[in-house]
């Protein structure tokens, strides 16, 4: 298959260009050339690097459990949208597990603990510095109530319970 990414990549054509790049690592059918070319294609854009993280961290394929070296090395190819990216996914995975378990709904609170796990494995691998970064200022932003990231939880609206379980998560992330 000859794999092109579009320039001004929409968040939808992200979604289904990622689930089918999944496809094709899972059944092997793509060198580990192309995996890195093709996600490092993916994570240039906001909207790729979004689509990506959503089918990658969500999918019901094992492939996000141990990320391949091709996969660290084309996430470090952006890492201001990488970091970002990576960041507000630990806190969203880990609030929306309490959230659905609130309702009753442990089968998507055990998703959004595997995303959360998963992401925080990438966080691990990738090592950025702004990772490390970004964590910091959420967590500050979580302590003070205010802060950088002071928009991200006031738009998703997140409680004092949901607040300190991301502020553990974070903590346990920073290094």
């Amino acid at each position: 298959m000859n794999w092109h990414v579009p320039d001004n990549l929409s968040f939808e054509d992200a979604l289904q260009l990622s689930e089918i790049f999944l496809e094709g690592m899972e059944s092997k059918s793509l060198k580990e050339t192309e995996i890195q070319e093709i996600i490092t294609t993916l994570v240039s854009s906001e909207n790729g690097a979004r689509g990506f993280f959503v089918t990658y961290l969500t999918s019901d394929k094992y492939l996000a459990d141990t990320p391949t070296k091709e996969v660290i090395n084309a996430l470090k190819t952006s890492p201001e949208i990488v970091s970002e990216l990576l960041v507000k996914n630990l806190a969203m995975s880990s609030a929306m597990a309490i959230t659905h378990r609130r309702n009753n709904d442990e089968e998507m609170a055990q998703g959004s603990d595997t995303v959360c796990q998963r992401t925080t494995k990438l966080i691990q691998q990738v090592e950025l510095c702004l990772i490390q970064e970004k964590l910091q200022q959420l967590q500050e932003t979580i302590v003070t109530g205010s802060g950088k990231y002071a928009p991200f939880l006031e738009r998703w609206g997140y409680d004092e319970e949901q607040k300190k379980v991301i502020k553990n998560q974070v903590e346990m992330n920073i290094n």
